[in-house]
Order: C-alpha cells, then sequence, then structure tokens
C-alpha cells in the first residue's frame, strides 16, 4: 500500500508538472515556483512515508534498497529541480540565478515542505496501511541520537561531500549521474541514519521533523538548516 502511494504521488507530481510547463510558459516566475514547489512536494512527502518503511525486516536492507530506488526515481522525474535551499544558493552565488529568482525557489521549497508533511498527515490519519497506524501521535522522532555539537559535524560533513560530489558529477552522462548521487545518499543515509538522519536538506528537515523544531528550534535549527548551509558555503571558498 505505501508503494502504491509513493508511485500515485509521483505520477499525480509528474502530470501536474507537465501541466505547468505547458500552462504557464508566459508566466516565468509563476511557473518555476510551482515546478520547483511541485518537486519539493514529492520528495518530502515520499520521504515521508519512506521513514515509516525504515523498520521493515530485513533491517537495513529494505530500508536501504527504498531509498536508492526512489532517489532515482526522483532524479529521473524531477529534472532542473534541486528540491534543497542549499542546492539552490549555487547558482545564486555564482550569478547564474537572480536573487528574487534564488528566493523564490527556496520560498517554493519549504512550502512544499509545510504541504508534503500536511498531506501525508491526513493520509496516515486514514489509516490504509499497517505502517500508518500511530504514526501522527509520535511528536517529535528525535533524529537526534547524539550530542548537538556531533550531530552538527555529521550534517556539515555530509553536506560538504554530496555538494563536492554534485559539482565534480556535473560532466557525467545524467543517466549515470542519476545512479552515481543515489549511490551516495544511500551510504550516507547508512553511515549516519541512525546518529542525525543523515538529511543534510533544510527544507527536508522541516518536513520530516517539524515538531522537533517546534520544541528545541534552536538545536535543530543550527544542526539541519545552518550546517548544511555551512557545507555549501565551504565548498563555494575552497573549491
Amino acid at each position: 500500500t505505501s508503494l502504491l502511494l509513493m508511485a500515485g504521488i509521483v505520477g499525480a507530481v509528474g502530470l501536474c508538472r507537465r501541466l505547468t510547463r505547458r500552462q504557464l510558459r508566459s508566466h516565468p516566475f509563476l511557473c518555476s515556483f510551482l515546478l520547483e514547489m511541485l518537486s519539493t512536494f514529492q520528495v518530502c512527502a515520499c520521504t515521508n512515508e519512506l521513514c515509516l518503511l525504515g523498520s521493515t525486516e530485513p533491517k537495513p536492507h529494505t530500508g536501504l534498497t527504498l531509498t536508492y530506488g526512489f532517489t532515482v526515481l526522483h532524479g529521473l522525474t524531477l529534472p532542473g529541480s534541486t528540491c534543497n535551499p542549499c542546492g539552490t544558493l549555487q547558482p545564486m552565488w555564482g550569478g547564474g540565478t537572480s536573487v528574487k529568482m534564488g528566493g523564490l525557489k527556496i520560498g517554493a521549497q519549504f512550502v512544499a515542505a509545510v504541504l508534503a508533511r500536511a498531506f501525508m498527515g491526513f493520509l496516515w490519519s486514514l489509516e490504509m496501511a499497517e505502517p500508518h497506524s500511530g504514526a501522527l501521535s509520535q511528536g517529535c522522532g528525535n533524529p537526534m541520537q547524539t550530542t548537538e555539537v556531533q550531530a552538527f559535524c555529521i550534517e556539515l560533513l555530509f553536506s560538504v561531500v554530496f555538494q563536492l560530489t554534485v559539482l565534480r558529477a556535473e560532466s557525467i552522462n545524467p543517466k549515470y549521474k542519476v545512479h552515481l548521487l543515489a549511490l551516495l545518499i544511500t551510504m550516507l543515509v547508512y553511515a549516519g541514519g541512525n546518529l542525525t538522519g543523515a538529511i543534510f536538506n533544510p527544507a527536508l528537515a522541516f518536513s520530516l521533523h517539524p515538531n522537533c523544531f517546534y520544541d528545541k528550534f534552536w538545536s535543530y535549527s543550527l544542526v539541519y538548516w545552518l550546517a548544511p548551509s555551512l557545507g555549501k558555503f565551504l565548498i563555494f571558498y575552497v573549491f
């Protein structure tokens, strides 16, 4: 049921993206906003569902396999979208995107994060699948299973590794690049998923753990917002 649900989300988002491109060609800012919002919605909604399947046996093989598969699927179905505020900072800093357009996309990503969480919360309340029962009553799932300093360093390091790989892989054929990045994300999730969740995406982190940001805003904003953003700026200055 969960796999069918995620497949339906991917199909619906693909249809909406196609209609958006067709109907809003003469409105580039609105078109860019909606495309980025739809893409980030797909990533956040599917990842919310994947988190519920992380405990499926055999562990961790099922969760890692689904992570790799859906990361490849996102890469193939969402071309041209970053779905990550840190990724949007790169063309803004390099002058390839205006500050207005970049800010618009980052706003779209956080709007999508909130909408995805609300949408998945509604679906979980219907209890269509066994993992959905009790999902809404968990509150803050406390993804940080280590100290704040260590969590900050882990998210910073993962962000640097991921963003550097993205830069180095720009010349690779897109068909192979998708699998390379999916493999890297899966490896990072395996390495640090039990400590911080290995998110390194501010919008996705807010969608996955909104209650944690309400309860301990400064701690979680430092680890899941500042750390990956700082990692991006380190890539700018060093490389």
